[in-house]
């Protein structure tokens, strides 16, 4: 049976190079020396600097590249996406990504792909996006609960856990009153990595990240700390894109 992983950031990722053992541990699970590495920044409507930061994270390590859904070349989706060793996709607005990714049938494609083993991650509305749905920013400042992502894994996320002082009670006030079903959160420097729908284990390039399992328990929530694998002694804490 194909192994199929999920990598879902909480924050950082390439835009910081604090958070390269992020990158260096999704690398690895593609199992290829050279790999192939599609991103798609979508989010942030292929805002170049994000880009630019892309390739000079990875494009001396993979084969990179990136898919513009904005300017439609002549290739198609499908090829480029089922032609890759590993997605990746950036932060920004969740809600614009799944509906532009929609319009172009790109949302299936992902699917087709992690079945076929392509390894998926990405980080902010890039991991939001794995899941049911999510706290987000998409809609204006408040922070308010998104639905309808791809649901390849089930519950919600919240990423930006420790970033953001209204992070944390936003998502629980979500799962409580049910608007959210019971889900994950990280901070920024975590990722949790999954295989399959199961997580497998949560790794973190800064000392200090955190994930935690969160669930509605009767008139409460419950937030349960989970372990974490540190992949870097020491790391700096900085900003995030997305």
């Amino acid at each position: 049976m194909t192994e199929r992983h999920i990598v879902a950031m909480g924050g950082g990722g390439f835009a910081d190079e604090a958070d390269v053992p992020l990158d260096d541990f999704t690398l690895r699970l593609t199992g290829r020396r050279r790999p192939r590495v599609c991103f798609l920044p979508t989010a942030t409507a292929n805002v170049a600097t994000y880009i630019v930061l892309f390739y000079s994270a990875f494009g001396g390590r993979s084969r990179a590249s990136h898919l513009d859904l904005f300017v439609r070349g002549t290739a198609d989706p499908r090829s480029i996406l089922l032609d890759q060793d590993l997605i990746y996709v950036g932060g920004g607005n969740t809600a614009n990504l799944l509906a532009i990714w929609r319009t172009h049938g790109v949302d299936s494609i992902l699917r087709e792909a992690w079945q076929a083993g392509v390894v998926l991650a990405g980080v902010s509305a890039g991991a939001i996006c794995w899941f049911e749905g999510g706290t987000t920013d998409s809609f204006g400042p408040q922070l308010g609960p998104l639905t309808g992502a791809l649901g390849i894994l089930p519950g919600s996320f919240c990423p930006h856990y420790d970033g953001e002082a209204t992070r944390r009670p936003a998502f629980h006030g979500q799962i409580h009153d049910g608007r959210l079903p019971d889900g994950w959160a990280a901070d920024d420097g975590a990722a949790l990595h999954f295989v399959g729908t199961e997580l497998a284990e949560v790794v973190t390039a800064r000392p200090e990240a955190a994930a935690y399992r969160v669930e509605r328990r009767g008139d409460g929530v419950d937030e349960r700390r989970l372990d974490v694998r540190h992949l870097a002694a020491r790391r700096r804490r900085a900003g995030r894109i997305g």
